[in-house]
């Protein structure tokens, strides 16, 4: 069968595949306990209250029909108000883009910023960048990241590349690291983003910046989420926000997304995604309208569900360096942010029980399901070599009750190892 070049090179979602490979074998009776997917399990993250309440009202009113293209103007009103309260920035309604999740809104900015051939410059691990650049044809170029910058990238990392990128890509809190860019750092990217437009002129294309800050309100501690136009606001004309109730509010399946930044682009955007369709729906436009100007409700439930994000987070990085003080070749990145912890298993030349040599690390990720039911995500799903060491652990479904069993578990199979 003859396809598009598109269809016979696309790969698909590394992550989606795995998470499948994980329910057939819990199907099969196997004791999985599945921090991959970063999902949420509703019985023990539910949404807002409110926002369902208010959702099934929306549809007992028959809010049925299609919504309006750029986004429910009563919905981008409140997002202008969210905005505000919350980011310290003013958009206007003609500045935001609703979708329905981040997907179509990313996909929307690569088609409207990138030609065939223009450079996306991103960090390994990251979400997703490798594919949505495959899809326009764009040229990958990797800014580099390691455990002493958090795998977060630098101001010193992209700086070589600044002058051939036409786009770059930016996600704090990120997925997969579950760690999170400082203002100093961050103000020195949007600075060399600057400099460089100032550079090139009124006749060159610039460098853009897209900033994902689907995680923007969970972080912990001390950690405080920061914006590129927040700490550098020459950078505004350059910069296009993405953000959801999908993640802050464990609202995954709600599918209402929000693009904002400069309204000739948001325009462009919103003429592509009139022909994919990509609505969110119009009940949970109506719903998610009421939510968000409700700040109460928004920060009574964000205090809630980060506590219990970060007790599970906190629980297994414990154990995790537990392990690794008993001498086990395990370490892991403190938690600042998301449902994400980076953990990593150096255990690529040990031998197994069975006379088994892990010889690469893909033999580590089969050994750690097989031995001790722990599925986790490697960092080479989201760009890295796929001889890096690293993790994603997600807790979104994580129960608290596994985190002791999972724990144990592991140092078990640990322990099998010579």
């Amino acid at each position: 069968m003859h396809l598009s070049k598109l269809a016979d090179t696309l790969i698909g979602s590394e992550i989606v595949k795995l998470g499948g490979e994980i329910r057939a074998l819990q199907q099969q009776g196997a004791n999985i306990y599945n921090f991959t997917v970063g999902d949420f399990d509703p019985s023990i993250f539910p949404i807002p209250s409110l926002l369902k309440e208010e959702i099934i009202k929306a549809y007992q009113n028959n809010y049925t029909n299609y919504p309006a293209a750029e986004g429910n103007l009563d919905l981008r009103a409140s997002l202008v108000d969210y905005i505000q309260e919350f980011f310290n920035v003013d958009y206007a309604t003609d500045e935001i883009l609703v979708a329905g999740g981040g997907r179509p809104l990313i996909y929307a900015i690569f088609r409207t910023l990138l030609d065939k051939g223009d450079t996306v410059l991103y960090a390994v691990p990251s979400w997703n960048n490798n594919h949505y650049t495959h899809f326009v044809e764009g040229k990958h170029v990797l800014t580099p990241t390691d455990a002493a910058t958090k795998f977060m990238p630098t101001a010193a990392g992209i700086a070589p590349y600044i002058k051939e990128a036409n786009l770059l890509c930016l996600c704090s809190p990120q997925n997969p690291t579950g760690t999170t860019l400082s203002a100093e750092e961050l103000k020195k990217i949007c600075d060399l983003v600057v400099a460089e437009n100032e550079r090139r002129g009124e006749h060159q294309k610039p460098v853009y910046i897209m900033y994902d800050q689907m995680y923007s309100q969970l972080t912990f501690d001390a950690i405080t989420h920061v914006h590129p136009v927040g700490v550098c606001p020459a950078v505004r004309p350059y910069t296009i926000y993405l953000d959801a109730i999908s993640k802050s509010f464990a609202a995954t399946g709600v599918r209402v997304g929000w693009a904002f930044g400069p309204s000739f682009i948001i325009a462009k955007m919103k003429a592509i995604l009139t022909h994919l369709g990509a609505w969110a729906p119009m009940a949970e436009q109506k719903g998610t309208a009421v939510f968000l100007k409700n700040k109460d409700a928004i920060v009574s439930y964000i205090d809630s569900f980060k506590k219990e994000i970060a007790f599970s987070l906190d629980a297994i990085y414990k154990g995790l360096i537990t392990l690794k003080q008993q001498g086990y070749a395990v370490d892991a990145i403190a938690p600042e942010a998301a449902i994400y912890l980076t953990i990593q298993f150096d255990l690529v030349g040990k031998i197994t029980e069975q006379g088994v040599l892990l010889e690469i690390q893909s033999d580590v990720t089969s050994y750690l399901l097989k031995e001790a039911g722990l599925a986790i995500v490697p960092f080479s799903a989201f760009g890295a070599n796929a001889n890096s060491n690293w993790y994603r652990l997600s807790v979104g479904t994580c129960k608290k009750e596994d985190i002791d069993a999972m724990l144990h578990a592991l140092g078990n199979a640990l322990a099998k190892l010579q």
